[in-house]
Formats: structure tokens, C-alpha cells, sequence
């Protein structure tokens, strides 16, 4: 008797998985070129296998290694990612067994040798593996061992099983900046005003569905990423250049807080994005498409906003794939072209005026290190401390030298919140 095919959305989680972890695309990109065609619901099935498998790769697999009686050969690579897709919607989806067990089989092909290990793998996955992934122990296995032995160094046992009980949530809540009244959409959206200003609300559908989104009264922005802007203190009537610009919400922000905004970035679609969300947004900003590194202008502003780009390990709470594409040579590779953003900044910031230096990195090379480095090289700057109890936060979120350091840990018992980096430098 032949099999039926796969339904789609199981075979698109499984050619998702692979692009993300055998061909390293981001997973945003891995999702547009694996479900693209699918309809709204499996593509929306196909996104939370993704996630749930990336988000848990690490205790799935400590698991598949104790269920096997030996590792898969490299010809078995479709079925490892079966049972890790299969696993992830058993444990944390809460798919039905028979229907992942006989579909996962099904995806490997009729004349697959590894039908039968799957099968087998997947039972015990449904009959043990709740309980065992359960325990707390576990959750430390979720972090890419390059990601948890610096952190493990750097914070602490305490701190790193505090960051890993975040990043376990599946359920990562939606943060949004609103234009005025927080309190009044928070009550309107069913969510809650976070102690940084952001109101939060659970995930759900479509954004685009939600009150207020066309009329444009608020935008989607994690309560970290808020947070070098507000550095910056009042910016009504002052000249602002945000220098890596999009996707925008810092911008949006500045933008909103009264500042004139020169929003730069290289890439022409992803200013197309940012221009789009003004517009909703009523908002105003010049946009300029070029790489900072050449953007040429006589100008000096008030203040100067760098969000370098980086490794983004901060953000594993919202996008789980960064830790399996990241490594430590990502780290060392990026600072040379954050120490050449930094020095062009400057020269864009009026005397008396501030640069704001961010990363959503949660690596000291990315973030402390630069701005120890820019110091030594630029004598006219000096730093403004960050008060942390002023932005909402706990006094571990400033750092000894006087900047800002979030934690996925911080406002933990609201669902936390990106890692985020930022320093404010004055130009005496």
C-alpha cells in the first residue's frame, strides 16, 4: 500500500531546518524561500516548528543522543532533523503523536533505511521525553555551547540559568511603543505598561490585525531596543543622524519625540520598509540610502545614534537561529568594522552635541571593548553615566564604567527583554 505525501507544512519545516542549519541562512530568509507559497495558517504552523526546534535544538538533541543506540551517519541527516522537528512538536507544540510520528516518517521517503529509527525515536520522545526535557537542567542545554561558556564566565551560574529560563519561554511576548497614552492602549490591547515605558501584550495574530496598527499609533519595538534613544534625553527641535537606520523604530521614536531625523542605511529596500512604517506612522525623516562608512555630508547634529551592527546574540529570546549561525569568530570579525562606524560618527556630532553607541550583542568585544577603544582614540569625548533606575531598569543594568548592559533576564517575570549594549559620549 503506497504512503500519502506529507502534508506541506511539515515538509517546509523540514527544508526550513535544513537552510538555517546546513546552508546558514537566517531563519527569516529560510522561511520566505521554504513556505513562501504555503497558505497564512501553515505557514504559520511552519514558523513555529521552526522556532520551537531552534529554540529547544539543544535539549532536543542531548535527548536524541541518549534514545539512540548510536549516532546517525552523515546519510542520515534528513532523519535528524525529522526526529528534531518531530521532538519540537511533541514537546512544546503539542501536536498529536500519531500524526507527527507517521508524518515525520513519511517525510524521509518510502525507501528511507532510517524509517524505522525515527519511528522508534519519536515513541520514546512521546512516551519520556516530557518528563525528562522538563527538568531544569535541561534548559541549560538549549544555549550553543559557544554562547554558554562565555556567559558562564562572564555572569555567573546564577545569571546564566536566569538568561536560560527566558530563552526557553516559547510564548515571547510583543512589546510596543506608542505615540501617547500607555496606559490607555495597554488596557486596549489587554496588555501591561513594562517599568521602561513599552506596553506589552501576548503574541497572538497578525500584527497587522491589531487596534491601532493602521491608524498608527503605535509600532512594534522590543523595551531594549527603547532604550538609546531615551539616552539621548529631550530631542524636541534638536537635529538628530540615526546612522544604521533601519528597520526604523529608533528612528520612529526619535522622530516622535520631536527630534529632525536623518535616517541613513545601504540597503534601499530596507529604507523602502522603514519609509512605509513613517508613513503609517505620520512621521517625518529624511532617508538617505548609502553605507555610512561614505556617507558625506558637512553637517554636524545634536545628537548621533549608532546601531552598529553585530553578532545579535541578544535577541536569541525573538530569534533563536542567531546562536547556531553565530561563533566566536563572528565577534572578533565585526569589531573592526564597529570601531570604523564609531570613528565616523564622531565626526558627525557638534560640539556640546552626543553619540549614543549601541549593539544588540550581549558580547563585551562588541560593546564594552569599543567604546574603551573609541575613548582612547578620541580625547574630545567623554562619557555620560547611565542612570538605570531613571529608564525603569535594576542597577545591574549600568555597568561599573557607566553604561548600559540589559539582559534577557532582566524584567524576567514579564518575559524578559532583548540584551542590549549602549553608551552615551559627549563631545566636550
Amino acid at each position: 500500500m503506497g504512503l500519502s505525501p506529507p502534508p506541506p507544512a511539515r515538509a517546509a519545516a523540514l527544508d526550513t531546518l535544513r537552510r538555517v542549519l546546513d546552508r546558514g541562512q537566517p531563519l527569516d530568509e529560510a522561511l520566505t524561500s521554504a513556505a513562501g507559497r504555503l497558505e497564512d495558517r501553515e505557514r504559520r504552523f511552519v514558523r513555529a516548528i521552526a522556532l520551537a526546534s531552534l529554540r529547544h535544538k539543544g535539549s532536543i538533541e542531548h535527548l536524541i543522543a541518549r534514545y539512540l543506540s548510536r549516532p546517525l551517519p552523515k546519510s542520515g541527516r534528513d532523519a535528524h532533523l525529522a526526529l528534531l522537528a518531530g521532538a519540537a512538536q511533541l514537546l512544546f507544540l503539542g501536536s498529536p503523536a500519531h500524526a507527527v510520528v507517521n508524518e515525520q516518517v513519511n517525510l524521509l521517503g518510502q525507501r528511507s533505511k532510517f524509517r524505522g529509527v525515527v519511528n522508534a525515536v519519536l515513541r520514546r520522545f512521546d512516551r519520556d521525553g516530557r518528563r525528562e526535557i522538563g527538568q531544569p537542567e535541561a534548559r541549560s542545554h538549549d544555549l550553543p555551547d559557544w554562547l554558554a561558556r562565555r556567559w558562564r564566565a562572564r555572569f555567573g551560574e546564577d545569571t546564566l540559568s536566569a538568561i536560560a529560563g527566558v530563552l526557553w519561554q516559547d510564548a515571547v511576548p510583543l512589546d510596543l511603543t506608542v505615540k501617547s497614552d500607555p496606559d490607555g492602549w495597554a488596557a486596549r490591547l489587554g496588555g501591561e505598561v513594562l517599568p521602561t515605558g513599552s506596553v506589552r501584550i501576548a503574541t497572538g495574530g497578525p500584527v497587522p490585525d491589531l487596534e491601532g496598527f493602521d491608524e498608527g499609533r503605535w509600532w512594534v519595538q522590543d523595551a531594549a531596543a527603547t532604550l538609546p534613544v531615551r539616552l539621548f534625553g529631550d530631542l524636541s527641535g534638536r537635529s538628530l543622524l540615526d546612522a544604521c537606520a533601519a528597520p526604523g523604530g529608533k528612528t520612529a521614536q526619535a522622530a516622535a519625540g520631536g527630534a529632525r531625523v536623518t535616517a541613513v542605511d545601504r540597503s534601499p529596500k530596507r529604507l523602502q520598509t522603514l519609509q512605509s512604517n513613517l508613513d503609517r506612522l505620520e512621521l517625518e525623516a529624511e532617508t538617505v540610502a548609502a553605507d555610512f562608512r561614505n556617507f558625506d555630508r558637512e553637517e554636524v547634529f545634536d545628537a548621533v545614534l549608532l546601531d552598529a551592527p553585530c553578532t545579535a546574540t541578544g535577541t536569541l529570546r525573538r530569534h533563536p537561529d542567531i546562536g547556531w549561525l553565530r561563533g566566536e569568530a563572528d565577534v572578533a570579525a565585526l569589531s573592526g568594522a564597529q570601531d570604523e562606524l564609531l570613528d565616523r560618527a564622531a565626526g558627525f556630532v557638534a560640539p556640546g552635541g552626543t553619540l549614543v553607541y549601541c549593539t544588540c550583542s550581549m558580547e563585551p568585544e562588541e560593546g564594552e571593548t569599543r567604546i574603551a577603544a573609541f575613548l582612547a582614540r578620541h580625547e574630545g569625548f567623554r562619557r555620560a553615566p547611565v542612570d538605570a533606575a531613571a529608564l525603569g531598569l535594576p542597577s545591574d543594568a549600568a555597568t561599573a564604567e557607566g553604561d548600559l548592559r540589559t539582559l534577557p533576564s532582566h524584567l524576567g517575570e514579564r518575559g524578559g527583554m532583548d540584551g542590549f549594549f549602549a553608551a552615551r559620549l559627549v563631545h566636550a
